[in-house]
Order: C-alpha cells, then sequence, then structure tokens
C-alpha cells in the first residue's frame, strides 16, 4: 500500500513558539496576514499579543475576530469581506478548531470562490487557496495539521466535511503556554477529541504504518495526562503533554482518516450545536462497543496505548477493557449524555433518520471497521440519548 502523507512545510512546537509567529510568516515571504479568531481571544488580551508579535515584525496584519463556533456558510461572509478589503496575502488561524476552520475556509474561497457546499466530501480541494499559519489554542482538534476543514450549511444545517490539501496550513506555531487558561469542561472535551482522533486513525481502514506510530503515541501520552490536566489546568507538564498529543493525533488522523464517532457527531453539532469534542466524547464509548468485533487486534493495540490493558491479555479482551476505560474516562470527566445535555428526546427522534443520513453522506463511516447501515447508525444514536 502507498500511504498519501501531507504535513505542514513548517512547525514551531514548544513553549514560547508564538513569539516565533513572525518570523514564520517572513520565512514564507509573506506580510499581509488576515488574523482569524474570537471575542474570547480577543477579549483575554491573546488577539492583541499575537497581532502586536506581527507588526514588531514589520507585518501588517488585519484583525477577523468574528467566527462563531461550528462555523457556518454565513459566518463566513463577513471574514470575506474583510480578506478582500485587506488585500490579504495568507490567513493565519488562532484559536481552537473553529477560528481555524473558518481560516482554511476563507483561504480557499478568497481565492477560488464559490459556495462552500461546492467543496465538501466526497470532492477532494486541491487548491489554489493563500497559505494558512495555524495558530492552535486548545489542546484537542489537531487542526494545525490537518488537510480538512469543516463548515455547516446555513440553509439545510448539515455539517459539512470539506477535505484536501487546500486546507493543510503552510505552517503550524503550537505553543502550550496559549492553553493555561482553558478551564475543565473544554479541556476534558478537546482531550477526548484528541484521543478520538488518535483511536480512529489507527483503526481506520486507511491506516498506514506512517500514521500507526503517531496515533499510538498520542494515545499514551493522553491515557497519562488527561486527568491530569483536566484537575489541575496549571500543571505545565500535564498540558505540554497534551499539546503535543493533540498535534500528533491531529497528523495521524490526517494522514489516515476518522471514522463513525466523527461521522455520527459532525450531525449532532450541527442541530443541536454541541461542541464538537464534546459530541464525540458523547459518542465514543458505544460507538467504540460497536465496532470493536470487526478489529480485536487493532483496539487491542489501542487498550494496551492507554494502559487500559496488559500485553497478557488477548486481543479480544484488550479490546473490551478499552470500551470500559472510555465510559470509565466519560465518567471521570463528566460527560454529559445528550439528554442530561438538555436536548429534547422528541428533536432528538425526529431528527435522527436525518443525522444517520448525513452521517454516512459524509463518507466517515466507511473508513470504519464496522461499517454501518443507516437503520444501525440510528439504533447508535438511540442508544447514546440517555
Amino acid at each position: 500500500m502507498v500511504a498519501d502523507l501531507a504535513l505542514p512545510r513548517i512547525m514551531r512546537v514548544g513553549c514560547g513558539a508564538a513569539a516565533e509567529l513572525g518570523d514564520v510568516v517572513k520565512e514564507l515571504g509573506l506580510s499581509r496576514p488576515l488574523v482569524v479568531t474570537d471575542a474570547f481571544l480577543v477579549g483575554n488580551g491573546a488577539a492583541r499579543r499575537l497581532t502586536e508579535t506581527l507588526t514588531a515584525s514589520g507585518l501588517r496584519p488585519r484583525l477577523f475576530a468574528d467566527t462563531v463556533p461550528d462555523p457556518t456558510t454565513d459566518s463566513l461572509a463577513a471574514g470575506l469581506k474583510a480578506l478582500h478589503e485587506h488585500e490579504a496575502d495568507s490567513v493565519i488561524g488562532f484559536g481552537g478548531g473553529s477560528p481555524m476552520d473558518s481560516a482554511k475556509a476563507l483561504a480557499l474561497l478568497g481565492v477560488q470562490g464559490g459556495r462552500m457546499r461546492d467543496y465538501k466530501a466526497p470532492r477532494v480541494n486541491h487548491g489554489p487557496a493563500l497559505p494558512v499559519i495555524a495558530v492552535p489554542t486548545t489542546a484537542g482538534s489537531g487542526s494545525e495539521a490537518t488537510r480538512f476543514t469543516v463548515i455547516t450549511d446555513s440553509e439545510t444545517d448539515e455539517k459539512m466535511l470539506c477535505p484536501g490539501p487546500a486546507f493543510l496550513p503552510i505552517a503550524a506555531v503550537v505553543d502550550v503556554e496559549l492553553t493555561m487558561s482553558m478551564p475543565p469542561r473544554l479541556t476534558a472535551d478537546t482531550g477526548i477529541d484528541a484521543l478520538t482522533h488518535a483511536v480512529e486513525a489507527y483503526v481506520s481502514r486507511k491506516a498506514n504504518p506512517f500514521s500507526d506510530g503517531l496515533a499510538l503515541t498520542a494515545i499514551a501520552t493522553i491515557g497519562r495526562y488527561l486527568r491530569r490536566a483536566y484537575a489541575n489546568g496549571a500543571d505545565t507538564e500535564a498540558r505540554e503533554a497534551m499539546m503535543l498529543a493533540a498535534t500528533q493525533a491531529g497528523i495521524a488522523f490526517s494522514n489516515s482518516s476518522v471514522a463513525l464517532v466523527h461521522g455520527m457527531s459532525r450531525p449532532i453539532g450541527a442541530h443541536f450545536h454541541v461542541a464538537h469534542g464534546l459530541s464525540n466524547a458523547m459518542l465514543f464509548p458505544t460507538v467504540t462497543a460497536f465496532s470493536v468485533h470487526a478489529a480485536p487486534a487493532r483496539y487491542a493495540d489501542c487498550a494496551r496505548a492507554l494502559g487500559a490493558a496488559t500485553a497478557t491479555d488477548p486481543d479480544a479482551t484488550a479490546a473490551d477493557k478499552l470500551v470500559d476505560a472510555l465510559r470509565t474516562l466519560c465518567l471521570d470527566l463528566h460527560v454529559p449524555t445528550p439528554r442530561a445535555y438538555g436536548i429534547p428526546r422528541d428533536a432528538w427522534t425526529r431528527l435522527t433518520p436525518l443525522m444517520a443520513t448525513q452521517a454516512l453522506a459524509s463518507g466517515s463511516p466507511a473508513n470504519n471497521p464496522a461499517v454501518p447501515t443507516a437503520p444501525e447508525i440510528e439504533e447508535l444514536y438511540t442508544r447514546i440519548y440517555a
């Protein structure tokens, strides 16, 4: 098998890396970046500090801070206007998954135009697009190193997966200092998101030796440090380990794929406005239980890396222990069910068939070890509700 691999051209990883952002942009021969971020990072001063770093390097940045959680096609309009007004030659995604997804989408639309739905899967987008420099502030999405963006169609509420090298950042600046203020709920949700990326990359039908090594390393790190980061946000060692693991997991799934958890997660986010990491967490144990029989050896490797099973456990036993470990992790990190989150049962039941159809249409379930039918996905949605 020939693996199709792609990574950012430049990666600066480590405490204090954000101070080198201006140098990275200049090395790439760029000078007029649009910084795409959100109101929270403006409010806490992080966006101002970042733009000051760029200005001090002789660059001419413009700030766009009107991104929204789970960005929509409507929310991109103002960003596209700012991009053109600034005559931007690059886009800096600064924040969690939503600013990053917005930045990637704007970089493509700014050059090619059209509607975002024109670029959704199964289309693979090769460009052209403006260069994207990614600066993550959460340890979860891994978007700084992936060739995907996810945008919700405002007309249909479909959360569209848009893949291709056009969305891969040309550079990533990964600085743990930017994650230190993450609250416990966000720490938990993004951490489980990273774990989902790593496990799905490893068990995916598109897995390969390159992605395997990164996935198992990320799983082991998350198993050791996620609870610590959740319990004590000031634990720098745990924060730094989680930041690196999230990037490794992002590289892993970008060069393999995600699978059924992500396919089912996106419609939950689109219809009920549940944060992506949290919707993954709601699904993760149950979907894994559905899938383990189809690849017990692969899931067993994940269990051993996580610390949930030993080398002497038979694969089937180890795979079952992974399911138990994920359930315990979600309990320890207080992951709510959809019902506990406040989603009405009648709305959940009414939208379940549509969510199953949208999950299958994304293509991600086809990468799962056990490829589900639409009725099986509906049953999984019913099972996780309460």
